[in-house]
């Protein structure tokens, strides 16, 4: 039931475009003792179904710029290469260090965002 709840709140977040994995990861990494590579890798797995309806949703809505979209994808998909490369020398315990850093990062670029916008004027 807990593994149902988690894919769902992931699902939501990824569908918001947000990357579910920014939920997922932690997760089943802090509360449910998974290794991080183990973690990682049901993210990238379960990302797919939930990716290909939200692009789906975006297209259909006219939301997607295929212009911007091509160059990163096909960047992505190389960077995509690359990390999963890299990834399979490093350590789990190092990638899982690395990954609280970048939340952290997050977290605090999004607090000083909402800390600089001024209040909308009615």
């Amino acid at each position: 039931m807990l593994y149902i709840f988690i894919g769902f709140l992931s699902g939501i977040i990824g569908g918001l475009g947000l990357g579910g994995g920014t939920i997922l990861i932690p997760i089943l990494v802090i509360f449910m003792n998974v290794n991080t590579k183990i973690a990682q890798s049901v993210n990238l797995l379960s990302s797919i179904p939930m990716t290909i309806i939200a692009l789906w949703i975006h297209i259909k809505n006219k939301n997607v710029v295929f212009k911007i979209v091509i160059p990163i994808v096909l960047f992505g998909v190389c960077g995509a290469i690359c990390g999963s490369i890299l990834s399979s020398y490093l350590k789990a315990k190092l990638l899982k260090r690395l990954f609280g850093v970048l939340l952290i990062i997050v977290g605090i670029s999004e607090i000083r965002k909402g800390l600089k916008k001024q209040p909308e004027k009615n």
